[in-house]
């Protein structure tokens, strides 16, 4: 099996995420009452290693939403935002992003948006994809991106990141979208796209 992917099948999988993408902003911008624009996300094959540094300094404190994924692709669906945009979204919802309700808010947000992506990825794709329900937690970015990824990746396998941001009526709230299949996941995936290895 391949350890790293081609040019080719990380465009195939970011133009995926872009659609994917496309229909997050439509379900988000209907929840929040406002335009919302995801941008073109960003592809990456990164070792377990790497993945935590690429996304951003270990001990910035984020609140993460995490979606199981199982099916015939296995993974984890990963939504990262910093503090500041956890409270600026909650804020337009009209709850404190501390309070149970802004944890449940900023939890829908994470299932809209990330069950989206999976939808996309499924029509396109042909696979059978079912989400778990969310969960949320604020932590550093480090605990939870090891905590998430330990879940589907070995210290030498590679993560998948799908990296997008969103943008919120101009108001950039720093959202990460990440997607971790696991390789086994990433292969069938590919296959899927007439680019398997």
């Amino acid at each position: 099996m391949s350890s790293h992917f081609t040019e080719m099948q990380l465009d195939a999988l970011r133009e995926l995420a872009n659609i994917g993408s496309g229909t997050a902003s439509t379900s988000l911008s209907g929840m929040l009452g406002r335009s919302v624009d995801i941008s073109v996300p960003a592809a990456a094959a990164v070792s377990f290693a790497d993945a935590i540094e690429l996304i951003g300094p270990p001990e910035e404190e984020v609140t993460g939403v995490a979606i199981g994924v199982v099916g015939e692709m296995d993974g984890i669906v990963l939504l990262l935002m910093r503090t500041e945009a956890a409270a600026v979204l909650c804020g337009m919802l009209g709850v404190d992003a501390e309070s149970e309700m802004g944890q449940s808010a900023i939890g829908e947000i994470g299932n809209i948006v990330g069950t989206a992506y999976l939808n996309a990825f499924a029509q396109m794709t042909g696979l059978t994809l079912e989400p778990s329900p969310p969960q949320s937690a604020t932590d550093m970015l480090g605990a939870i991106v090891s905590t998430v990824l330990a879940g589907v990746c070995g210290d030498d396998d590679l993560a998948l990141i799908l990296d997008s941001d969103l943008r919120v009526e101009g108001e950039d709230c720093n959202v990460s979208f990440l997607m971790v299949p696991t390789r086994e996941g990433v292969e069938e995936l590919l296959g899927r796209l007439g680019l398997g290895s």
